[in-house]
């Protein structure tokens, strides 16, 4: 059951097309028109629409941007719905809206439900929606990393599980050496610093400062500098507040608020607001009293010791040979000390740190290689049934005598990791090396298929791939760019049989020139430009009818009228209807 639909795509402004609709449906959709009609453009907008690359050259002579703009019905569980609405997007009665936009400057523009995101959202939801193949994609299938990447997907959970261990394992081993390698390789550096971090923090040890001890020596520092001026004024103030035991006569301000206390409180009965004052005369005096008291403790108390003064001096002269140092004050310094003597208790166990770090290391590359022939023996399983599968299909597309085998093996390395019994190198994925291969007729060495396929060969693999897929790790929607290319005849019939056979399980777009593969679609539509060169909205039409035999016959003979052309184009159609 198609689980997402691709129904709908406008496109303005790009290449050939000024304004057109192209309108999907699910099953088999079958795009043709004459050549430069502007056929590939339904794949190039696609390919815009998840996520693929900007090119300012598809943007339409005279125009400023050119957009593209589709509706995807999304069933609101599917994981597409869920990754656009972690990206707060909006589904819009149970379809994403999703459009391009790319100005003619360069500059491109992705929303997603009525949200701008960034492109590289629309290119997750590519994985979840479409299979897009061009020719682009079929030179993609000639690499040997795409190749075990196919293979890997599958071999489903078979491969998945292992690989996943064995990447996390992977990534461990490549810290650990590096780590390893750090220490060892710079030993001697680690050691000058050890050395250097030893030196201060004995120095400061030897010192012996403690926290906020600089702030208080320099405030006794002021003090005791000061000593003679601030008991004469402590003195002075004394005597003005509480008088002077020398001059008796003297008037001090102890006096003074006693006297007014007296008066006010011969009075204060006869108004409360004369008895307040009073009191408050009466705190005034009070905290004159105190304040004397403490004055004349203080004088006391000051000590003018010039021995004190240059011990505090010589104390905050050893303080500031470690601020130049260590810190802009103590508390910096001891910071520094707190931070120094935890890398150097790293430093110092080296030793130990290299040999735990040596056994994870060989304990790590030991259950490396276990992973690592786990995959291989998973790969080599799955090669053989995903080769089979593969092979059976070709049969289907009028290569009955073609096989497809796959080549897994791996490089010697000294220093990699053990894998049947030998060393081999190895990477992020395993140690094995995966290349498809292809021997098209009996008697012929099978050879990769970068080799040994043509063009119209090369097509059919990467169709009966995909349909293998199908069966294992379905798509919403496919869509086929001319992958009927170098096609014809009985292979072109049956690469129609086959790709009608896929639309049952999933939507299937084509853009082709071959009738016979346009003749098996449930639904065929026309490209075709204007006078003036340029493709409008009416110019991409279902056909149906006689408009859809006329095109097949269009095909066939290059002559829409032509009798020949539309009884064969009549044959093909019938042909289509009984086989499905």
């Amino acid at each position: 059951m198609v689980v997402s639909v691709l129904e709908e795509m406008r496109i303005r402004s790009l290449g050939v097309i000024d304004d057109a609709v192209v309108e999907l449906s699910p099953g088999f959709t079958a795009v043709t028109g004459e050549t430069g009609a502007g056929k590939t453009m339904v794949v190039t907008s696609l390919g815009l629409l998840l996520g693929g690359r900007a090119d300012p050259a598809l943007v339409r002579i005279g125009a400023r941007s050119a957009v593209v703009e589709g509706r995807i019905a999304v069933p609101g569980d599917a994981a597409a719905a869920v990754r656009a609405e972690e990206a707060g997007a909006e589904l819009d009665d149970g379809a994403l809206l999703v459009s391009r936009t790319v100005s003619a400057e360069g500059r491109s523009r992705a929303h997603l439900g009525g949200r701008s995101v960034p492109v590289g959202v629309l290119a997750e939801l590519a994985d979840e929606l479409v299979a897009v193949h061009g020719q682009t994609d079929q030179q993609g299938l000639l690499k040997q990393a795409r190749q075990r990447q196919a293979l890997d997907r599958y071999a489903g959970d078979a491969v998945a599980v292992p690989l996943a261990k064995y990447g996390e394992a992977y990534r461990r081993l490549r810290t650990v050496s590096a780590e390893l390698e750090e220490i060892t390789t710079r030993a001697r550096e680690r050691a000058q610093e050890a050395d250097l971090l030893r030196y201060g923090l004995d120095e400061i040890a030897a010192v012996e400062p403690r926290a906020g001890e600089d702030v208080e020596l320099a405030e006794e520092a002021e003090r005791l500098g000061h000593a003679e001026a601030l008991a004469s004024a402590a003195t002075a103030a004394h005597g003005a507040l509480a008088g002077n035991p020398e001059d008796p006569e003297g008037v001090d301000a102890a006096t003074l608020v006693a006297g007014a206390q007296r008066a006010l409180d011969a009075v204060r009965s006869h108004d409360p607001a004369l008895a307040a004052l009073a009191d408050r005369i009466s705190e005034v005096g009070i905290l004159l009293r105190d304040v004397a008291g403490e004055l004349a403790g203080y004088a006391d108390d000051l000590d003018a010791d010039p021995l004190r003064l240059a011990a505090v001096e010589e104390r905050r002269a050893a303080l500031t040979g470690l601020t130049r140092k260590y810190g802009e004050d103590v508390a910096a310094v001891l910071a520094w000390a707190e931070e120094s003597a935890a890398r150097l208790t790293e430093l110092d166990g080296d030793d130990e740190r290299i040999g735990e770090l040596t056994a994870e290391h060989d304990a790590l590359r030991t259950g490396l290689s276990g992973l690592a022939q786990a995959l291989t023996d998973a790969r080599t399983e799955a090669a053989e049934r995903f080769a089979a599968a593969v092979t059976a299909e070709l049969a289907s597309l009028a290569m009955p005598h073609a096989r497809v085998s796959f080549a897994i093996r791996q490089s010697e390395d000294p220093e990699g990791v053990e894998v049947g019994g030998r060393p081999v190198a190895y990477g992020p994925s395993g140690a094995d090396e995966v290349e498809l291969l292809l021997a098209p007729h009996p008697g012929a060495p099978a050879r990769p298929i970068a080799k040994g396929a043509s063009g119209g060969e090369l097509s059919r693999v990467m169709l009966a791939v995909e349909v293998v897929f199908a069966g294992t790790d379905p798509v919403p929607t496919y869509l086929f760019d001319e992958v009927d290319a170098g096609v014809g005849g009985r292979a072109a019939v049956e690469i129609g049989r086959r790709l009608a056979r896929l639309a049952k399980s999933a939507q299937v777009v084509v853009v082709t020139h071959l009738p016979q593969v346009a003749a098996f679609a449930d639904r065929q539509l026309l490209v075709e430009k204007t006078d003036d060169g340029s493709v409008t909205r009416s110019g991409v039409k279902v056909l149906e009818g006689e408009d859809r035999i006329r095109e097949l016959s269009r095909m066939l003979a290059g002559q829409e009228d032509s009798e020949t052309a539309r009884a064969h184009a009549e044959e093909l159609l019938e042909t289509a209807r009984a086989d499905a």
